[in-house]
């Protein structure tokens, strides 16, 4: 059973920032709409009175994040920034759909724990056994693994009773000290974190990249294009993540007797492997499939090849996830006929998160079309004298890291990157290094319980105080704005 500390940090956090939110949203609002704003008149002018509404209420969190994503547009459209149709058209955007299947697929490994069987049968490898340090690596390794294709939400959320069940067991029959139960336990809450930048569809921030730059810039980045770079970036991450957490939690502890038969329970109690398993399981190998094959063909034929052009234009990434998620509905499970997913499971998924993906899009790309985003660009180059390429990826790190730690990530990504694309652009320099540095360091701000979901799930155990959160979070927060954006500059520029 999970313990909750005192009410308290989070709570107050939460109730003064929406307090602040409430009065300074609309008192900005009518500020930037009535004063004369220098560089910037006429619909860009309302525009940036939009903008700062929506991002003092994302901010504070005065709103649901969704609800506040639907009224940019609405508000955009009645002062006249564009007409209904422009400005709701992002939300039916190709990669809205990508979201919206590849979280029923999510929904369904979750719903029918193929993802705890993943987690039990690499806990229950014999390398790893009773050791203390082992478990550790081999917890991290596995929620990095799994939130890299599901929300790190539920990865957490299904992880967190593995880990205290062991922690317990360790603890009562090893006199393992607090130390390793703080380690454990942010080894998997950092692990979702860090896991999640390996794929497109690991975390909305990588989806808000992909899909802002196809828009705002015309860069086009397949599913295999961001694996070959975020993946080895994932994993560069994930090995810092495991030696700082071995040395300050794990180092020297012995082996616990008895810590693996827990595991190896657990395992058992799942039963051999069920058709519904079986289909999810092939449903997701057959969407997998067909987001690494155009990517695979560009690179042996050439992109500009008739046949990996012709299967990247009939198989982009949104359809194949579409197909993955039709095709549970058409498995059937037993005699009867059952879908492997019902619809009642499929509408649980995080509808909030569609419309915060669609609102980002939608003012973003109202921030070219007014000229808005020119000016904000040229603006902040002029102001602060960034314009290597170099500088303006490390700043863009630093500049979502900071955004993050007190916001979603997914609304951090969205304020974020329409500004770096426009900084980038004003500067002369490439955006996608920076963009994409900004998105993948969105998900590794993990210094506070607000961060992130696993790290909130985690301070609810109440095995890790808040002042270790800090303290290992700011050193996880530095080794992501050095390495992200050194990695990203090596790999794409």
């Amino acid at each position: 059973m999970m313990t909750r500390p005192a009410p308290g940090v989070g709570e107050d956090f939460d109730r003064i920032r929406r307090r602040i939110g409430a009065i300074a949203a609309p008192v900005l609002f009518l500020l930037v709409l009535l004063a004369p704003v220098p560089g910037i008149d006429g619909s860009a002018q309302r525009l940036a009175a939009v903008m700062v509404l929506v991002i003092t209420l994302w901010v504070t969190e005065v709103f649901p994040l969704a609800i506040t994503a639907l009224a940019g547009p609405t508000l955009a459209v009645m002062l006249g920034v564009a007409p209904a149709r422009a400005a709701f058209a992002p939300f039916a955007d190709p990669l809205i759909f990508l979201f919206i299947g590849s979280f029923i697929i999510a929904q369904a490994i979750f719903v029918h724990r193929l993802n705890e069987r993943i987690a039990y049968g690499v806990m229950s490898w014999r390398v790893i056994g009773a050791h203390p340090g082992r478990i550790l690596v081999a917890y991290a390794c596995i929620a990095a693994f799994i939130s890299a294709w599901m929300s790190n939400t539920a990865t957490a959320a299904m992880l967190m009773p593995v880990g205290l069940s062991l922690l317990t067991f360790m603890e009562t029959e090893g006199n393992v000290d607090r130390r390793y139960g703080v380690a454990l336990m942010l080894a998997m809450a950092y692990g979702c974190s860090m896991g999640g930048i390996a794929t497109i569809v690991g975390t909305p921030p990588n989806v808000i990249a992909v899909g802002m730059l196809a828009e705002q810039a015309g860069v086009e980045i397949t599913f295999v294009d961001w694996v070959m770079f975020a993946g080895p970036i994932a994993v560069l991450m994930v090995g810092v993540l495991v030696a700082y957490l071995w040395l300050v939690g794990a180092r020297g502890l012995s082996e616990v007797p008895g810590a693996d038969r827990i595991i190896i329970e657990r395992k058992r109690a799942l039963g051999p492997l069920g058709r519904a398993e079986k289909n999810v399981l092939g449903a997701f190998l057959i969407v997998v499939s067909l987001w690494i094959i155009p990517g695979v063909l560009s690179l042996v034929l050439g992109s500009d090849h008739p046949v990996s052009g012709a299967v990247t234009e009939s198989i982009p990434i949104s359809v194949a996830a579409i197909i993955g998620a039709v095709l549970l509905f058409i498995l059937p499970i037993d005699a009867e006929r059952r879908s492997t997913i019902t619809w009642n499971d499929a509408a649980r998924i995080d509808w909030g998160t569609v419309l915060l993906f669609g609102g980002g899009l939608a003012l973003g790309q109202m921030t070219f079309d007014t000229g808005l985003a020119e000016a904000f660009g040229r603006g902040m180059t002029e102001a602060f004298g960034v314009s290597s390429l170099v500088s303006v990826t490390f700043v863009s790190a630093l500049f979502a890291t900071l955004m993050s730690e007190t916001m979603s990530n997914t609304a951090a990504a969205n304020i974020a990157v329409p500004i770096i694309i426009s900084i980038s652009l004003a500067s002369g320099v490439d955006p996608v290094p920076p963009v994409v540095a900004a998105s993948l360091a969105a998900s590794i701000s993990v210094v506070f319980p607000v961060s992130t979901p696993p790290n909130a799930i985690v301070y609810s155990s109440g095995k890790v105080p808040i002042t270790q959160m800090v303290r290992h979070g700011l050193v996880m927060d530095l080794a992501a704005i050095t390495i992200i954006p050194t990695m990203v500059l090596l790999f794409l520029s």
